[in-house]
């Protein structure tokens, strides 16, 4: 195989996100440094502080069924929103590309993409439950089998098994070359493109719809994020500034929901058609680190996946022009992953740009990754770093160069892409603008 077929570059970009649908939207709100986080809205109850989130605010069950997903009124009934925003993704993703994938071998064409684990608003779940209750509300599970079951809708299931995104948009595409679905939280989005990529490289596939899916400010997602995560919580200050990654004053993350994909190719197979390149990638790597306690390093599983994906890559430290960086905005995950860029860059480490969206966008959990790579993508071609957003006050912990106020000038357009989960599991990218 010639170097060129395993080349992987990147053709397409269709983004979902709280501060707009679609590339021109996206990169005219980073370039104005708008943020997309606001008072939640398209949920009746919220567990998140204040209520603060990150939506996707223009998709909604009526402008999906109207305007963004009108041709596929006939699936709409078992996409739940994290499927939503995955195929609305494929779809933008696939106009982008200008792939004709009626055109294409079918074999050839793959899906890649990453999940969080999905969860049906507690309503869903309120008729099976009334129906094995007794007069006191006390639940009978003996009942289930004869009584609650029967009381669910037929397809609920199929609306919240993590690979159905994965599934619905392979439908979608008529792709039928290598299928997966990935589950691991913020990690998602870079290990499905790391997959992705293997595949090309082993020459299963000239085409790839990766990327990755996820809302955190749906109700059950909510209150699970309440209870096991540190969130945010600012009162009395304007929403769009509680988002604070690596600030001093930072007190955790915001939820969000988005999702991304990107359309990958082999280098040989784009050229041939002559397809408008947005990047490469060039490399990826991952690692989980977790103790016998269960609780995970992520200063060395970043540390890891990075030198992992250095080695696919065939670059070091020293090639890197910039950082997109995790940047969750809790205080231990932030100030670990400072430590790790320490150990990655050596005295270099103060000098790099870096960059961290979670500011602007919350965090969507799985679908953050492929968002915040598209936003360093698009940066790179205006020739610019985006800023982080509320980064005011430096911490000692973290000392590193944050871009923040304004867009940063960048003429080197190799970066390094850090995401992990809150278990541990942590995954690096290495691309190339254009």
């Amino acid at each position: 195989m010639s170097e060129s077929a395993k080349r992987v570059v990147i053709t397409g970009l269709g983004l979902v996100s709280p501060i707009g649908i679609g590339i021109d939207r996206f990169e005219a709100e980073l370039t104005a440094g708008r943020s997309g986080i606001a008072p939640i809205s398209l949920i009746p109850y919220s567990a998140a502080p204040g209520g603060i989130g990150a939506e996707v605010r223009d998709l909604t069950d009526e402008t999906a069924k109207t305007k963004w997903l009108k041709g596929l009124r006939k699936s709409f009934k078992v996409y739940s929103r994290d499927i939503q925003l995955g195929v609305l993704a494929a779809i933008l993703g696939l106009e982008h590309s200008g792939l004709k994938v009626a055109e294409l071998t079918h074999e050839r064409i793959g899906v890649e993409f990453g999940s969080n684990q999905m969860y049906s608003p507690p309503d869903v779940l309120q008729g099976g439950a009334d129906a094995c209750a007794d007069e006191n509300h006390e639940f009978h599970f003996d009942r289930w089998g004869q009584t609650g079951l029967h009381a669910m809708e037929p397809l609920w299931l199929l609306k919240y098994l993590p690979n159905m995104p994965s599934c619905h948009i392979s439908i979608l595409a008529d792709a039928r070359g290598p299928s997966n679905s990935l589950t691991l939280n913020e990690a998602s989005g870079n290990a499905s493109i790391g997959e992705a990529i293997r595949i090309m490289r082993r020459g299963q596939a000239d085409v790839m719809i990766t990327g990755a899916t996820g809302t955190r400010t749906a109700s059950i997602k909510g209150i699970h994020a309440a209870l096991q995560d540190e969130l945010a919580n600012h009162p009395g200050e304007p929403p769009e500034t509680w988002s604070r990654p690596f600030d001093a004053t930072r007190n955790g993350q915001v939820l969000g929901e988005g999702a991304g994909a990107i359309l990958l190719e082999t280098e040989a197979f784009a050229a041939a058609r002559g397809a408008t390149v947005y990047g490469a990638i060039l490399g990826t790597g991952s690692s989980c680190v977790i103790d016998k306690q269960g609780r995970p390093n992520y200063q060395l599983a970043f540390v890891n996946a990075a030198k992992a994906a250095f080695r696919d890559a065939g670059v070091s430290p020293d090639d890197i022009g910039h950082i997109n960086a995790f940047g969750l905005g809790s205080t231990r995950c932030d100030a670990e992953e400072a430590a790790a860029i320490h150990d990655l860059f050596g005295t270099r480490a103060e000098q790099i740009p870096v960059t961290a969206f979670k500011s602007q966008l919350g965090n969507s959990g799985a679908g953050s990754g492929p968002l915040e790579l598209a936003a360093s993508l698009l940066g790179l071609r205006a020739g610019v770093v985006y800023p982080t957003l509320n980064y005011r006050t430096p911490d000692p912990a973290c000392r590193l160069n944050i871009i923040h106020s304004a867009p940063a000038p960048i003429s080197n357009k190799l970066f390094l892409k850090l995401s992990t989960s809150d278990m541990g599991q942590a995954t690096a990218l290495i691309a190339a603008g254009v």
